[in-house]
């Protein structure tokens, strides 16, 4: 991420696009107003941003399927501008790798507030101390994850063969509180504190789509969980191995 993050803001409605640009302007962030998916496109052909402001009703093309397509192509965060009257449709976007929701019509002081919330989960982890000759600190930053590794540093997931698989900015949050906390249950609200998600109803149900989508990734069989389990009335723990202690 650069030092001052650039923001692509999609809302068919100029007003409401251009009352948000000027808003995070005033706060010091960069801002590209597109009016669609087509003018994103666009925009993403010269230049990629650190965060998508994404309203989700637009006429043209909606959200969901822009979404789907954006993540199919590059891992950038993404924020959905919903109407409060549509939870299916925030739920599917989480499903669909967005990373957090403001309902319409937005206060943008908690827009901001969001905003710097995934920027600081999905930004490279620069401020790592230095790392000394040899292999220790390397395999510090590393993890297991059943059938893969996290590498902390660089924000991936990796299998033995050194082959990425993309990890949304939201899914290496909630791996990184695990990395930190194996062989502890943790509940839902836990998890949503430490991986400074917002606390909602919406919310709530996401931590179970998203850890249902890392588990497709890390488990030898996501039909039987054993590296990320699931605690009746507790919540979720991380065994390292994958074994029951």
């Amino acid at each position: 991420m650069s030092q001052t993050p650039h923001i692509f803001i999609v809302d068919d409605e100029a007003p409401a696009r251009e009352m948000v640009g000027d808003y995070l302007k005033m706060h010091g962030f960069g801002v590209t107003l597109c009016d669609g998916g087509k003018s994103l496109r666009k925009e993403i052909e010269t230049s990629v941003p650190d965060l998508v402001v994404l309203d989700l009703n637009m006429p043209e093309e909606d959200g969901l399927s822009i979404i789907r397509d954006l993540k199919s192509k590059i891992n950038v965060p993404v924020i959905m501008l919903t109407a409060t009257a549509s939870p299916i449709d925030r739920v599917v976007g989480l499903e669909l790798g967005a990373d957090d929701y403001v309902a319409k019509p937005c206060e943008l002081r908690e827009l901001m507030a969001r905003i710097r919330s995934v920027l600081r989960r999905s930004a490279p982890a620069r401020t790592a101390t230095p790392e000394p000759a040899g292999a220790k600190a390397e395999k510090e930053q590393l993890v297991r994850f059943g059938t893969k590794w996290l590498d902390l540093e660089a924000q991936a997931l990796r299998d033995d063969e050194g082959n990425e698989h993309p990890l949304t900015a939201s899914e290496f949050g909630l791996l990184k509180v695990f990395a930190a906390n194996p062989k502890r249950v943790l509940s839902r609200e836990r998890l949503l504190e430490l991986a400074n998600a917002r606390d909602a109803e919406a919310f709530d149900r996401a931590v179970d789509l998203r850890i249902m989508r890392i588990r497709r990734k890390i488990e030898i069989d996501p039909t039987k969980p054993a590296v990320i389990r699931t605690i009746r009335g507790g919540g979720y723990l991380f065994s390292p191995t994958g074994d029951k202690a």
